[in-house]
């Protein structure tokens, strides 16, 4: 499963940007990656440790700001086109998943 997280936080004032900034660091301390400014995404090994992280991005939501959490597949996430300009470019690293026989 692949968690996405987007966001529109206003940065109008002092507070708005600590918050902002808040958010942003909290999300790359739960394993988050920046995708586009205000996308970050994670890999989880499945659908409850998507959950427990979909969770926690509910604790730390900031006072303002539009935030959505989407979670897809590894299927659906790498049916994804992505484009530099007009170049293809890369998809992120897959991680491994271990199987236990």
């Amino acid at each position: 499963m692949w968690v996405l997280v987007f966001f529109d936080i206003p940065v109008e004032t002092k507070k708005q940007q600590k918050a902002a900034a808040k958010f942003r660091k909290d999300l790359i301390r739960d394993g988050f990656s920046m995708f586009q400014f205000s996308i970050y995404l994670r890999n989880c090994p499945s659908r409850e440790n998507a959950d427990v992280h979909s969770q926690r991005i509910k604790n730390m939501l900031p006072e303002y700001g539009h935030i959505g959490i989407l979670k897809i597949t590894d299927k659906q996430f790498g049916m994804m086109e992505l484009f530099f300009s007009k170049r293809i470019i890369e998809k992120p690293e897959v991680a491994q998943q271990l199987e236990l026989f």
